[in-house]
């Protein structure tokens, strides 16, 4: 059974995927790593959150990952804009 869901989700990521330009992506990868920084910047502010807020901007740093691939990662990283990647 989950083999024919992890199927079913690929064919229908693929189909997502494939119909959104690449611009469009980056740009999505672009919005979630500004999310992320943020949630950095509150976790500095607040000592009861830090852990969750850090884990949480963690998890939403690697999702830009995921969308924006490794080619948009490496030009942040050349460019200083990604001071947390591996």
């Amino acid at each position: 059974m989950v083999d024919n869901d992890w199927s079913s989700f690929q064919q229908r990521s693929g189909k997502a995927l494939s119909s959104m330009p690449a611009q469009q992506i980056l740009q999505e990868a672009s919005r979630l790593y500004k999310v992320s920084e943020s949630l950095d910047m509150l976790a500095e502010q607040d000592v009861h959150l830090a852990d969750a807020l850090t884990v949480l901007s963690g998890t939403v740093r690697n999702s830009a990952t995921f969308t924006g691939g490794p080619g948009y990662v490496a030009a942040r990283t050349e460019q200083g804009l990604d001071s947390r990647s591996n």
